[in-house]
């Protein structure tokens, strides 16, 4: 068996054993592209021998999202079918996991009017609200990795070969995720017990502020006062571990909804929507988002922030040192997945309830009365440098380093 078939091996077992950590009788739904095909095969097959009962895989397209994107009337962005609504809701409800395997091309819906891309995303947004509050309450398992497709590939490695993108991607990805390492699921373990230190350490402190100096950005973020502090590893409401993200190398909260003041300037590229938006600001006042500027994708980001009223603000504030491994590669995925653990980074829209105490069992209001935001998108943007300051504001209003050029200051 050839380094590669070994990495995509062991890729697929971590992502079904770690990443989902499926159980016996249990199904796994998969949401995938046809890019995808060799790997997600690979992946059925792990999951089948780790007992799933069903695998269920949802197939995209890109060609045929772009074609539908290019020529189906404007009507068809807002609407969002109510079966796959149900569909998605129904398997939560009865304990599914549930997998994406994203590798779609970052700039695919490039030129697309960007009120068409916004239609669809609130569409799809308030359909599928039900769902997503499952998701952010850690009532499933589920996880997001990644597989290389030539068009993201060649947008990473512009000046090689398709083949040769694809094949340095793949081998970019297996790093990131610690596959080359020689026992993955115990690099994965170990991993997650150094996140939780910093986690530990965060929640002993019980700031009530952070306040972030970098270049373009000068922010007070204040958190809630029953906030806790999360990393890596997660667990669901049957009490069985999974890991969201892989990779991962954040620890996050939530900050107050009405709590964020001050500008923050991206570090890096976010791609949303099927568009490159880059060189951004933000402008805060009493939390909601008051000023957009950016030097490209403007527009996009503006659908964005008015998607819902809840988009306006934030709901995830995550940090991750400059020295990180996706950072010290020095690779640029054009991919959130990827570069939000490369960069301190921000959310627009919705909070993860299980980011205060308690918040696992609260409804909608009581997440509000305790400073949450709610929202139908939920966005992370890439912030940080080496560059960066971070200091956290006690209860008294004494300043400690958290973060000094982009590093831990613990």
């Amino acid at each position: 068996m050839s380094d590669f078939q070994t990495n995509l091996e062991k890729y697929a077992n971590l992502a079904v054993k770690v990443g989902v950590n499926i159980q016996k009788d249990q199904t796994l739904v998969i949401n995938t592209t046809i890019d995808s095909a060799e790997f997600v095969r690979l992946v059925v097959k792990k999951a089948y021998e780790a007992g799933a009962k069903n695998v269920v895989v949802n197939w995209n397209d890109d060609v045929v999202n772009r074609t539908k994107y290019d020529l189906a009337p404007d009507e068809a962005f807002n609407e969002y079918p109510e079966w796959r609504a149900r569909e998605v809701e129904d398997l939560a409800e009865n304990g599914a996991a549930f997998m994406s395997i994203v590798s779609s091309s970052p700039d695919l819906l490039k030129g697309v009017k960007s009120e068409r891309i916004g239609n669809f995303q609130k569409a799809a947004g308030t359909a599928l609200s039900k769902y997503r509050k499952y998701i952010q309450s850690d009532k499933v398992s589920w996880t997001v990795i990644a597989a290389p497709s030539e068009g993201w590939a060649k947008m990473v490695f512009p000046d090689e070969t398709a083949e040769t993108a694809v094949q340095k991607l793949w081998d970019a990805i297996f790093k990131a995720v610690r596959v080359n390492t020689e026992d993955p699921v115990a690099a994965w373990k170990e991993h997650d017990s150094s996140l939780h230190e910093k986690v530990d350490y965060l929640n002993g402190k019980r700031y009530k502020k952070l306040h972030y100096k970098a270049p373009g950005t000068d922010l007070t973020v204040e958190l809630p006062e029953k906030h806790i502090w999360v990393g890596a590893g997660s667990v669901n409401e049957q009490g069985n571990e999974f890991m969201a993200n892989m990779p991962t190398e954040e620890v996050f909260s939530v900050p107050l909804k009405t709590g964020v003041n001050g500008y923050v300037s991206s570090t890096k590229p976010l791609s949303y929507g099927g568009n490159i938006i880059d060189n951004f600001k933000l402008t805060f006042e009493n939390g909601k988002i008051v000023g957009v500027e950016a030097e490209e994708g403007e527009e996009i980001l503006k659908q964005l922030v008015a998607t819902d009223e809840g988009s306006h603000y934030l709901g995830e504030v995550a940090l991750v040192p400059f020295n990180s491994p996706i950072s010290q590669s020095n690779v640029l995925f054009f991919n959130t997945l990827f570069d939000e653990n490369a960069s301190n980074h921000f959310a627009i829209g919705s909070a993860y309830a299980f980011c205060v105490e308690g918040g696992k069992t609260m409804s909608s209001e009581e997440l509000a009365e305790n400073g949450l935001n709610e929202s139908i998108t939920h966005v992370d943007f890439m912030i940080g440098s080496d560059k960066m300051d971070i200091d956290g504001i006690t209860e008294d209003g004494t300043a400690e380093p958290v973060f000094r050029n982009g590093d831990w200051a613990l």
